[in-house]
């Protein structure tokens, strides 16, 4: 081997990368096989291929329709279910408690006998007051007959004319005598008829303060029974003093109807009652006006002290034009809605909201009765986003309608490969 030249290959390491070197040139002739093919197809059969752009992606909606309703504007506040009257039942009388006549819990009737005291003391007033009369009245009839004698003497001039006037004073002091007595009587009858203590309400006997036996005054503090009317029964209720205006308004024109409900709102408890006064002062710590609610109670589901929630109904806008709430959107130059239109599209309308009653949104202008809003799924749209309406609850991929125009022929997807020629 000489000096600076390179060695030559070894004969057998060129035996073994032949068939490698030999395969590579294969591939690469038919590689160029291949792309000679292709280059002789047709070129106007592959031009007349149109190729169609990707349709524009349907966003999943959830639309509702505009709608023409009666809507009603309900003022709820919380109130307090109080009696329609609480009665202490008391003695008018001294004496002893002779008998009670209810049981607690009983549903009584006005004038309806729930306790008698001792009456023979008032017996004997009575027995008294009826002698003093009797006494008296024949007192005045013969003091009478003597003016009238005396009145005939004088005038014959046979006795003096202060006789006369000295016995028209004794009748006028008898008379005076009788009417006392009168009034005698009178007053030992009634403590005979407050000896029987009657109800005097409709009612519910509450629990019995005092048992028979007991002796009773006039200025006991506890009383006997408390008897609470239920049916009908009131509520007391509050509502914003800023409302006051609205609720006068109306009430003058007629009485207001409201409901009860539990202190949650989702149980109504009670028929439609009405509005029967609204509170002469406003609470000034509050701000709040008290008003009081009458119900029928006939079932006893309204119980006093009861925390309720009521909902005063004030007036009732009809033919109104309802969206749901959630359809309304908050932009910087008011409200609006998306609006979908006949080619499956959404596009932004500029709405008025007059008032939001519950999950319904009442619209003063920009729509029309029949025209169909998205309520779900704005904030993936734009103006003039194609969209494709879903039923409320089903899957994201589930649409109700198709996501192309009616007519419009629905672009089909492409497909990996050539052209068929």
């Amino acid at each position: 081997m000489r000096a600076g030249r390179p060695p030559e290959p070894d004969a057998e390491e060129y035996m073994r990368a032949r068939p490698w070197i030999i395969s590579g040139l294969a591939l690469l002739a038919a590689g160029i096989l291949i792309a000679s093919i292709w280059a002789s197809t047709d070129p106007p059969a592959r031009a007349a291929t149109p190729r169609t752009p990707p349709a524009p992606h349907a966003v999943l909606i959830v639309a509702a329709p505009v709608e023409t309703r009666d809507v009603p504007l309900y003022l709820e506040g919380l109130g307090t279910v109080i009696a329609y009257r609480t009665v202490t039942v008391r003695t008018q009388v001294d004496g002893r408690l002779d008998s009670v006549s209810f049981r607690e819990g009983q549903n009584v009737r006005r004038g309806q006998v729930l306790a008698q005291i001792d009456p023979r003391p008032f017996l004997v007033q009575l027995q008294q007051a009826h002698g003093a009369l009797v006494r008296d009245r024949a007192q005045l009839q013969n003091a009478r007959r003597n003016l009238r004698r005396y009145q005939r003497l004088v005038a014959e001039r046979l006795i003096a004319q202060q006789q006369v006037d000295e016995q028209r004073a004794v009748v006028g002091q008898y008379a005076g005598a009788v009417e006392i007595d009168q009034a005698q009587v009178q007053s030992a009858q009634l403590n005979i008829e407050y000896a029987r203590i009657t109800s005097p309400t409709d009612g519910v006997t509450g629990v019995r303060l005092i048992d028979s036996g007991n002796v009773v005054h006039a200025g006991d503090p506890n009383g006997i029974v408390v008897v609470t009317q239920l049916d009908p029964i009131a509520v007391l209720f509050s509502l914003p003093q800023n409302q006051l205006v609205d609720v006068s308004r109306q009430l003058s024109q007629g009485p207001l109807p409201v409901e009860a409900f539990s202190q949650d709102g989702q149980t109504r408890l009670s028929n439609t009652g009405h509005l029967e006064l609204i509170d002469n002062q406003i609470n000034p710590a509050t701000a709040t006006l008290r008003l009081k609610a009458v119900f029928a109670n006939p079932e006893r589901v309204l119980w006093p002290n009861q925390f309720v929630k009521v909902r005063l109904l004030l007036a009732t806008d009809r033919g109104a034009l309802v969206v749901p709430a959630a359809a309304i959107q908050h932009g910087p130059e008011g409200d609006f809605v998306y609006v979908v239109a006949g080619d499956q599209t959404a596009h932004v309308r500029r709405v008025q909201v007059k008032r939001t009653a519950g999950e319904l949104a009442i619209v003063a202008n920009g729509l029309q009765a029949g025209e169909r809003v998205v309520t779900e799924g704005q904030n993936q749209l734009q103006p003039g986003s194609r969209v494709a309406v879903r039923t409320p609850g089903a899957g994201p991929n589930q649409a109700s309608a198709p996501d192309h125009a009616p007519g419009q022929v629905q672009p089909q997807p492409r497909t990996q490969g050539r052209t068929p020629r």
